[in-house]
Formats: structure tokens, sequence, C-alpha cells
């Protein structure tokens, strides 16, 4: 491991530095990942394999409000400190409050590429800083940063925060764990809301995203849901956030449903990864819906057409379950295209989610029962 005591010279390379062994004294661990719900599920294992390298290790992980929830009882978080970048001076204020707290830290992670990242990663008080290499950042974060991961070609967003253990000398996990844990209070919230379902399969569909570009489009999903219950006796379950236009395309499916669909919007993260545990499968284009449902082994169907599936789509599992309208036919799948590709998701037909559909249930058993 890099000794706090090495000079911390800025070298803007693109090459990580790999290190060994972890110093003794580095036992408090700072991870800089604020947003958003998916970035955060990838950062996951990053955190369980530190963990398990060293049991005794503390580890502390800088959210904003929303994507810190996906932290709480997470058995390799030991503590979550919440920043509100939006909240101005203010905001800075209460991170360094927290901050000085307790002792400074030993080593951060800061796998954040924005500004945002700058003053959590430099309040954390570590020596050393490992952030993604130079050509990925922006914003003048790179200056924060003591050493550096790999750069090169994109590659898969799991595969980049990884690399924060080949530069710290703990090995990759494999398989990856992410240990997405659900309170007792949680468990009995998601029994209580599907008992009406027992016995029957239930499959999700997330409505919506923070991006109405990467949003597939509204009236396809209430003539999916109809089938998925006229057709299949699917149960159907609502999934989002308090977004008007998921509410909106909530209401038009309610409204045309004549069977057991039911809502399961909320403003509340804790209660969609409950909702998303409880579901047989899921349907979803690049949110956090997604992510978290292949973090929990639930087959997910993921609709791409902004964004690129194979950087930002399921990592490994569920590849087979995508709905691909961001790649072109004759081009190949590659984990290197970055750029958004706006006015695709209207590609994608009810038809070709139903293709997928059925693969699940030939391939993953859904609708067994």
């Amino acid at each position: 491991m890099i000794s706090p005591s090495r000079p911390l010279a800025h070298t803007l390379r693109d090459t990580p530095a790999i290190v060994t062994t972890m110093a003794p004294t580095e036992e408090r661990v700072c991870i800089v990942l604020l947003s958003g719900i998916g970035d955060v599920v990838h950062g996951l294992p990053v955190a369980v394999a530190l963990k398990r390298d060293r049991p005794s290790r503390k580890i502390i992980w800088v959210a904003e409000p929303a994507p810190a929830q996906v932290l709480e009882h997470h058995p390799a978080v030991d503590e979550i400190i919440v920043f509100r970048p939006g909240s101005g001076l203010r905001g800075v204020m209460d991170l360094w409050r927290q901050f000085r707290a307790g002792p400074p830290g030993d080593l951060t992670l800061n796998m954040q590429r924005y500004a945002k990242s700058i003053f959590p990663t430099y309040l954390s008080g570590s020596p050393v800083r490992v952030g993604l290499a130079p050509s990925r950042t922006r914003d003048g974060v790179r200056f924060v940063n003591t050493e550096y991961t790999a750069g090169g070609a994109w590659r898969h967003t799991q595969n980049l925060f990884l690399e924060f253990l080949d530069v710290v000398g703990v090995e990759r996990p494999d398989p990856i764990e992410w240990q997405i844990t659900l309170s007792s209070e949680e468990e009995t919230a998601a029994a209580n809301f599907f008992s009406p379902s027992e016995g029957a399969t239930v499959v999700g569909l997330a409505l919506g995203t923070a991006n109405p570009s990467k949003d597939w489009v509204a009236e396809r999903y209430v003539s999916l849901a109809q089938i998925l219950e006229s057709e299949f006796g699917f149960h159907v379950v609502l999934l989002g956030g308090p977004g008007e236009a998921e509410r909106a395309t909530a209401r038009a499916i309610l409204a045309e449903e004549r069977g057991a669909a039911r809502s399961a919007l909320s403003d509340s993260v804790r209660q969609l990864i409950w909702s998303i545990r409880g579901c047989d499968l899921v349907i979803s284009p690049d949110t956090g819906a997604l992510h978290l449902a292949h973090a929990m082994a639930i087959p997910v169907i993921g609709l791409y057409g902004h964004t690129n599936p194979w950087r930002v789509g399921p990592y490994r599992d569920f590849q087979d379950l995508i709905v691909d309208r961001y790649t072109d036919p004759d081009e190949e799948r590659s984990a290197a295209g970055y750029a958004p590709r706006t006015g695709r998701m209207s590609r994608i037909a009810v038809t070709d989610v139903l293709e997928r559909v059925r693969w699940a249930c030939d391939h993953y058993g859904v609708g067994a029962r």
C-alpha cells in the first residue's frame, strides 16, 4: 500500500500506481461516491472487498441523501456521511463538521468524476487519495487526487470501480457481492405489501429515470402491463420515485388495468429496494431500479437506447435480457462507447420487451410457480 509518508506529487498520468500491501495504520477508508443510485450500487463490491480483506477496517462512505439510503443496514459500511452539494456553503460546512467529529482518514477512494467530489475528498483528511484516471474526470477533480486508476478506453462502470482495488492491493472479489440488506421492519413491510400476490409471479415496471431522454414511451407501459396480466397471468407492481412523469404513467396504467396492478411509487429509496426484492422479474430503463434488481439477483430486462448497455447495463448477469437500441445492427457491442444517442428509446416496441419476457420465462424460471 502507498505509505502516508510518501511525497504526494500530482502526477497527471493515465497509468495506475499498483501497490501490493496495505499498511497497518490504514484502518479508516473513506469512499466518495455521491450519486446516483446505480453508481452507488456499483461501488458496493469495493466496500465488501475492503471489509473482507480486513474486518477491522472502518469504511466511511460519503453520498448524497437519496443514494445514501442504499447504504443503510449494509454490513460493510460503518458510517454514512450525507453531503448536500446543492446547499452550497452550508452543505460544505455541514460536511466539514461531520468529518471533524472523527479522526482523519488514512485512505480515500474518490470514485466520482465531477467537481462535487472535491470537497469531501479533501475534507476526509486522508494523505492518500485515489481517483479515476485524469482522462475520465472533469472540473479539476484530478488535482485533489494523489493516485489514479488505469486510463484507456471506457469500460463497464463496475470494472472501473473494481480497479480501485487493484491500486490499493486488495484482491478483486469473485464472485462479486453487493450485500444489499433489509432491516427486519423492511422485511415485514415487504411481506405485508406482497401478501395479496402470494403464489403469483410479480413483475415490477420501473416507470422513469432522472433523465427524460432515457425514459421509455409512457403509453407502451400501459400496453405492456395489460399483456403481462391478461396473457401471462402475472401481477404487476409499479416502481419509481415521486416524479410527476412516473406518477402520470402509473395513473394511466391503473386507470386501464382490470387486474392486480398496484403502485409502489415512493420517495423512499428503501421502499424501492424492498419492492424490487419482492419481484420475480423487473423491467426497467437505465436507472437505479435496474441496478438494484441486478445486485439482488432479480432477473431484469434492461431497456436501452440513450445510453450504452455494455458500459452501464447489467454486469455479466442478465445481459441476455437487454433490449439494445443503442448499438446499431452492424456495430460491435462495446463498452467503449460513451456518448448518449438521443431519440432511440422510442425504437423499443412492446413486442421487443415481450420477447425478453418469454426468454426470462424459458431461461430464468420466471413464472414457474
